[in-house]
């Protein structure tokens, strides 16, 4: 039966179904920043690159970003539960915390976190206009944390002109979202400004569970360009949510099993960028100012007045980047950056900086050539010096055809949490490092309506910090080694209709003691995501979408198997006019059930609808 049900909704989402055309594979003058640091045309980059953008978004009509990268070659999705729950994403294997998070220039995962990773589940798409996905390391850009991947996320853009939208939506569980943004301005100053709210019922967090874990939210971003002259202006940007999120936990009585409890955590994310940007001949200067500070509170019940748990997480940057087109030929990347990262826990303020140079040079030695090598240094307050190195091609042989491959090196430094939290912190941890490989090819017809893109890549992790069970502090014990291919294709042969589809398959091995030759916890082997949009002429649209996720281990151990699960949805939106739209999907259509991480629940058969306003 599920087998049945599997290739059903596969055949409906093949079937032709909406009105915007998906992005996710590279157009030939796609321009991308996330590859190298710097706007770059996509098929120069030699680094595996998928541009997701708003027209994707509004397409899939997806709410939670993580929902969208879980549809993405090379990445996997896990969430304890329902709405808000924390979501884990991870590029090609690597650990979430492994997993570089960008908003608006800003480098947003926690200080706090124990690991540092970035929490996907408060972050929502209304204010989202792009996101780009580096997959592979790529520290000599980015510094600490760039060992998976990099996540790159890009708010409502200054325009010139204006425009707006606005959606409104209801649903299963109580669930309303709604979300508005406006852009515009004149030639010399531009903003772009949005505003959302979402809330939800919600589903059990424990999957044993029987009352309802709700999730809330308030978020809002702006973004302003002033040009005092040609080339040298200020640039503005500032993204804050405010989300409260039920919680189950362990029960206080026997059996002191996962369950139903009164437990909700709040958190606030504050993240900022004040820029000053000027062109001198061939160089483009930038320096600026960043902040990211999360504040997350977790309480016993609503009665409760004293957080049981507080962190205070804040990062601020002060950084110079340069950008050198001597010529065709050579272009020179350059800057410095430093970091002062701060972590108070209720009791104590720990803290440590992070002082960087890198230098990058992208050389095209002929027309259908791209070289790019680079060279980067990190001086941490507590482990000292880490150098990173890192190099890509792109060769255009024909049109039509494209080679890739990168070497790269990665670092993630030790968080606050792991070097000072009381018992457990470990102040002589050294960085965790990788080395990682990828080769590939891209190869479009029909005059850029057929696109095929195949990529294998190999990365091996060394000191990876864990937790010493036997110590019972963290400490560099862990060893990993991923590596597998990545297959891309897109279809648009007539401007109504869009079809991609991925499909990655994994291998991961723990090389740690104790641990040796298991699967790394809850990476799937095999993932695979199809859907199709078509638009009719008197304007409906309808689309599809089928993930299949194959059989995973949830710890270390590989004691406990998730079994692999499939979950296809369908959508639709009918403009009523050149402004107005009505649209509606359903998702889990066969009411699959399922566990991504063992113990928490997800969502069964869900359906959903709204309107939309664009200007």
């Amino acid at each position: 039966m599920k087998t049945f049900k599997l290739f059903l909704f596969a055949g409906a989402a093949l079937t032709p179904v909406s009105a915007y055309a998906q992005t996710e594979v590279p157009e030939d003058e796609q321009v991308v920043v996330v590859a190298s640091g710097v706007p770059q045309n996509a098929d120069t980059t030699g680094r595996a690159v998928t541009v997701l953008d708003r027209e994707t978004i509004e397409t899939r009509q997806t709410v939670s970003l993580s929902d969208l990268l879980t549809t993405t070659a090379g990445v996997s999705v896990t969430r304890s539960g329902g709405a808000g729950a924390l979501t884990a994403v991870r590029i090609r294997g690597a650990d979430d915390a492994q997993t570089l998070v960008l908003i608006d220039g800003v480098r947003v995962n926690d200080p706090s976190a124990p690991a540092g990773a970035f929490d996907f589940g408060n972050l929502l798409t209304g204010s989202i206009e792009r996101v780009e996905v580096l997959r592979g390391a790529n520290s000599v850009v980015w510094g600490s944390q760039a060992i998976g991947g990099v996540v790159n996320v890009v708010t409502e853009a200054p325009i010139g002109g204006i425009k707006a939208r606005a959606n409104a939506e209801y649903g299963y569980a109580d669930q309303v979202s709604a979300n508005a943004a406006i852009a515009g301005g004149t030639q010399t100053v531009q903003g772009g400004f949005t505003a959302g709210y979402f809330r939800t019922d919600g589903i059990s967090t424990a999957a044993n569970g029987t009352e309802a874990d709700g999730f809330r939210q308030y978020n809002a971003s702006g973004r302003l360009r002033v040009e005092f002259a040609p080339g040298i202006g200020l640039d503005l940007r500032g993204y804050y949510a405010d989300s409260r999120a039920d919680l189950d936990g362990y029960l206080s009585i026997p059996p002191y099993s996962f369950g139903d409890t009164d437990e909700f955590a709040t958190t606030q994310e504050l993240y900022g960028y004040a820029g000053l940007f000027a062109d001198i001949g061939p160089i483009s200067n930038r320096v600026a100012f960043t902040i990211a500070d999360i504040n997350r509170d977790n309480f016993a019940d609503d009665s409760s007045v004293t957080p049981i748990y507080l962190y205070r997480g804040r990062s601020e940057r002060y950084e110079y980047r340069g950008d050198a087109a001597f010529s065709d030929q050579l272009r020179l990347t350059f800057g410095a950056e430093q970091e002062n990262l701060r972590f108070y826990d209720g009791s104590q303020t720990n803290r440590a900086d992070i002082t960087s140079v890198f230098g990058q040079a992208i050389v095209t030695p002929v027309e259908q050539v791209t070289i790019t090598g680079g060279v980067r240094n990190d001086n941490h307050s507590r482990f000292g010096d880490f150098t990173s190195w890192g190099a890509s091609t792109a060769i255009r042989p024909l049109d039509g055809t494209l080679l890739r491959a990168s070497y790269s090196e990665g670092f993630k430094a030790p968080t606050l949490y792991q070097l000072f939290a009381p018992f457990y912190g470990t102040d002589t941890l050294a960085p965790e490092t990788a080395k990682s490989w990828d080769v590939g090819i891209e190869q479009s017809a029909l005059d850029g309506a057929a696109k095929l893109g195949l990529t294998y890549f190999h990365r091996n992790t060394r000191n990876q910090i864990d937790f010493d069970l036997v110590n019972s502090v963290y400490a560099n014990v862990a060893r990993a080694h991923a590596e597998g291919v990545e297959v891309e294709l897109a279809l648009k042969p007539v401007d109504a209709l869009t079809f991609t589809a991925n499909y990655t398959y994994t291998d991961t091995e723990n090389r740690s003691a104790g641990y040796q030759g298991n699967d790394l916890a809850r990476r799937p082997r095999d993932v695979a995501s199809v859907s199709a949009d078509y638009r009719f002429p008197f304007g409906l649209s309808l689309g599809g979408t089928v993930t299949m996720i194959g059989d995973s281990l949830n710890e270390a151990s590989n004691r406990t198997r998730l079994d692999g699960f499939a979950i296809g949805s369908v959508r639709a939106e009918l403009p009523i006019n050149q402004l107005l739209s009505v649209y509606g999907r359903v998702e889990n259509v066969t009411d699959a059930r399922y566990q991504v991480v063992s113990g928490y629940g997800t969502y069964g058969r869900s359906a959903f609808a709204g309107v939309r306003l664009r200007y």
